[in-house]
């Protein structure tokens, strides 16, 4: 079997028990168990955004009914006792019973097409939304008697209150009657769009031209389950909706935020399908058509959270899931016990070569004798990074670290001392005015300057794969296929499976420039070069001899006035900044106060930190203008 990292599960399976076996119940538990809304989720329109590979498909294939009854009614195996754990936390089971009846429904370019029809727009997105309530009707029929487990005269629907007038237009309130409804809106509907040329609008079948509105009318589902009556919320997520025209997705959207409306509806949708100032998560620009979120309509981001360091942590654990899942589907690890992937990607600090060494040290020297540091200052200074090292918890304390760690806080010390006056009768070693202090910031500073002046890795081991995907669950696994890919040549020639910090990091960076290769987005070119611009700054700034940015520089701050003044102006820069956060080449922090302003951090996705050799921790930034974005941007 091919490397299944490399490929979506959700094209290559196609057996539930299969993708069940696979499936992480992460998703659920970081998006939605949490989400400050959860008790809405199934009574407002719900917008799930993300960039592609988010999860959003995973989530909504995941959800279907018919693969909660087929979790619930084998819990035997620890895999669906944590998918049925998970399905309770995000309100999906209720004291171990279905609580809602979810149907996904792929919006495939077909609906785009019923824009193209020449009808005005209030028939065209009617068209498109009937088709879409017709078979959210039968695909609902299907997953309910899935399997023989119950027949469609055991399925009663229950009408909200007031709908007395449109029950007849539905078929009625048995699934028999409303199977039979559904069919023929769905054959007369398809009728009009699959034809070679539409027909005049007076000669449009009967049957797609009466109103029918189930979402409307339907409040509850009334189902047998294991011998008792028992009634469900019906919910319909729509995957993909930004295929629709734009114009075509908001009349459809304001028709679903009816407040009247008690069936549960979700949209999965990509980030570009939104405005570059609903990209930007900028609050006048989230409302649309006088619908405000939270009050309206609500928003779950399956990317880049508040409280980030959190979301950081959580994704690393959904990711160790998914990996240690798809592990023992890789033919060439059966044989050899490969269970947990974090074992097989090892942070353990790499060591330098003694020449290598000699050669360090002997840089270090060097710095000292510029900066005219005594050598009773570089033993105070070397006490300060033993004591630090001695009482740090990380792994990486090699005597490498150590003197990088010392050419760096020499170099601090210089330029703090660089206004005193010498004395004509002492040594002159005065202390700094600020004293030095060696930490986290400075160690991480040391080994991004040894990647540079030894060739050390720099990134390696789980965390820095998780680090490096931004929350992404697709890009996590091509990142981790590659690092598969190279384990499995490993295993072919008779190797160990486990690779090295080199060799981990060459796989990354390859893979890395390998996706922004493929980079395919409108403003690709242009978001490429902006991000390589921004990137090779970060790196020099990064590697200055006294790392005066910490850990270093992975983004450029703009003020966030200009920020709102663009999104506001339509420039074309908007356009570009928009499409690199949807599809991943940057990351956004809006309102990161600093020297008394505030900033809206343009942060490098992981993948372009692992190519450009950047540190993936977040927060040190260059202070920049729009017209730097418009320069470094430009092809």
């Amino acid at each position: 079997m091919a490397n299944p990292f490399l490929r979506r599960a959700t094209e290559y399976i196609r057996d539930d028990t299969t993708f069940l076996e696979i499936v992480s119940p992460a998703p659920l538990t970081t998006f939605l168990a949490d989400h400050q809304r959860k008790p809405d989720l199934f009574d407002l329109p719900v917008r799930i955004l993300g960039a592609p590979g988010s999860g959003k498909t995973m989530l909504a294939m995941l959800a279907e009914f018919q693969l909660v009854e087929a979790i619930l009614r084998d819990q035997t195996s620890d895999t669906n006792r944590d998918l049925a754990q998970a399905l309770a936390g995000a309100g999906f089971l209720e004291d171990g019973k279905p609580k809602v009846a979810a149907v996904r429904i792929p919006m495939e370019s077909e609906y785009r097409d019923f824009w193209e029809l020449p009808y005005d727009d209030a028939v065209k997105t009617k068209l498109a939304l009937w088709l879409v309530q017709a078979r959210t009707m039968l695909a609902l029929l299907r997953g309910l008697t899935n399997g023989g487990l119950r027949k469609l005269e055991d399925i009663t629907f229950i009408a909200r209150d007031a709908s007395e007038a449109q029950l007849e237009q539905i078929g009625g309130l048995a699934a028999t009657g409303i199977r039979d409804r559904a069919l023929a809106v769905q054959r007369a509907i398809y009728s009009v769009g699959a034809s070679l040329l539409p027909p005049k609008i007076e000669d449009l079948p009967s049957d797609a031209t009466e109103p029918y509105q189930p979402f409307e009318c339907i409040r509850e589902i009334e189902i047998d389950w294991m011998g008792e009556r028992h009634r469900l919320t019906p919910v319909a997520m729509l995957d993909d909706v930004h295929a629709l025209h734009p114009d075509q997705f908001e009349h459809i959207f304001t028709a679903l935020a009816r407040r009247e409306i008690k069936f549960g509806r979700w949209m999965m949708m990509r980030l570009d399908a939104l405005s570059p100032g609903a990209v930007f998560r900028s609050a006048k620009s989230l409302a649309t058509h006088n619908l405000q979120p939270d009050r309206d309509f609500i928003d779950v981001f399956m990317q880049g959270g508040e409280k980030r360091a959190k979301e950081r942590k959580r994704f690393r654990g959904m990711a160790a899931d998914m990996a240690d899942r798809y592990l023992p589907r890789v033919s060439a690890f059966r044989n050899r016990n490969a269970r947990q992937f974090r074992r097989l990607v090892p942070d353990e600090p790499p060591r330098i070569t003694d020449a290598k060494m000699r050669d360090l040290s002997a840089t270090v020297g060097r710095d000292q004798q510029r900066y005219e540091v005594a050598s009773a200052r570089r033993k105070v200074i070397e006490d300060l990074i033993a004591a630090y090292l001695d009482s740090t918890q990380s792994g990486d304390r090699q005597p490498e670290v150590a003197l990088a760690m010392c050419r760096i806080l020499m170099a601090r010390y210089a330029n703090r001392i660089s206004g005193k006056q010498e004395s004509l009768f002492e040594d002159f070693d005065p202390d700094p005015k600020i004293p030095l202090k060696a930490d986290a910031t400075v160690a991480e500073a040391a080994r991004l300057h040894l990647n540079e002046l030894a060739g050390r890795p720099f990134h390696y081991g789980f965390d820095a794969v998780c680090d490096a995907s931004n929350e992404n669950a697709e890009l996590f696994l091509q990142l981790a296929g590659a690092l598969v890919a190279r384990m499995e040549t490993q295993a072919i020639r008779g190797r160990p499976l486990v690779l090295s910090a080199g060799a981990q990091q060459d796989v990354l960076r390859a893979k890395a420039n390998e996706i922004m290769d493929g980079w395919a987005f409108p403003f690709a070119r242009r978001v490429r070069a902006l991000v390589d611009h921004i990137g090779n700054e970060c790196r020099e700034v990064s590697l200055t001899p006294n790392a005066r940015l910490g850990y270093g520089a992975n983004a450029v701050g703009i003020l966030e006035d200009d920020i709102v003044g663009l999104l506001t102006s339509g420039d074309e820069l908007a356009l570009v900044l928009k499409y690199a956060v949807a599809h991943g080449a940057i990351d956004v922090e809006r309102e990161y106060g600093q020297g008394g302003k505030s900033w809206c951090l343009i942060e490098l996705s992981g993948v372009v930190c692992l190519a450009r050799g950047l540190t993936l921790r977040r927060g040190g930034f260059l202070e920049r203008d729009l017209d730097y974005l418009r320069e470094a941007g430009a092809e």
